[in-house]
């Protein structure tokens, strides 16, 4: 069964993954990592294309990021807790190494995003993601996959987000979720809608 795009809210048990990587092969490393998430799946799964963007709120001279957006249906008695600690493992068994800086170059970067209708809010994890409704390397990875996807407390659907987002911090999708059908990396992808 795949994942229908129209869907407005994100079913129990299913979680929804940001990917990022800006050190070594990060297209390699995501695709790794997608294959990872999906074989952790225990249901349906779906990953949008890998996009280009420039670092935000990172250290000066940070090289670019590969990003990406995963929905994937969760063992039965996952939580949101668990499903972080997942997370967590797959950033370390790819190489990521606690933080000296803030928002340093890493290999792997996954952020939960969702999970079902849940809410957190604690030292540990926040649900929905507090900022990934202002991220266009969210956004447009995101409204790729699910664009009427509206997390708790959003104002609009992810599609609508990301068309009013101002202008800045540019996209550049670099292959399909196939794997195919390259695209030019010489200008940005400006979101024009469905």
């Amino acid at each position: 069964m795949s994942v229908p795009s129209s869907v407005s809210a994100l079913p129990p048990g299913t979680a929804l993954v940001a990917l990022g990587s800006n050190l070594g092969d990060s297209r390699a490393l995501l695709a790794e990592a997608l294959q990872a998430l999906r074989d952790s799946a225990a249901g349906d799964f779906r990953a949008s294309s890998l996009w280009a963007s420039d670092p935000v709120d990172c250290p000066p001279g940070s090289p670019p990021f590969v990003n990406a957006v995963a929905w994937m249906q969760t063992a039965p008695h996952a939580t949101p807790e668990t499903t972080l600690a997942l997370l967590q493992s797959l950033e370390r068994r790819f190489g990521r190494r606690p933080k000296q800086v803030l928002n340093e170059p890493r290999p792997l970067d996954l952020d939960l995003l969702g999970f079902g209708a849940e809410s957190r809010s604690t030292p540990e994890l926040t649900l929905p993601h507090p900022r990934a409704h202002l991220r266009r390397f969210v956004l447009a990875p995101l409204s790729e996959i699910a664009p009427d996807l509206r997390l708790p407390g959003w104002a609009a659907a992810a599609q609508d987000l990301l068309l009013g987002l101002p202008p800045g911090q540019e996209v550049r999708r670099l292959q399909s979720a196939a794997g195919t059908d390259p695209v030019s990396l010489s200008a940005p992808v400006r979101w024009s809608g469905r």
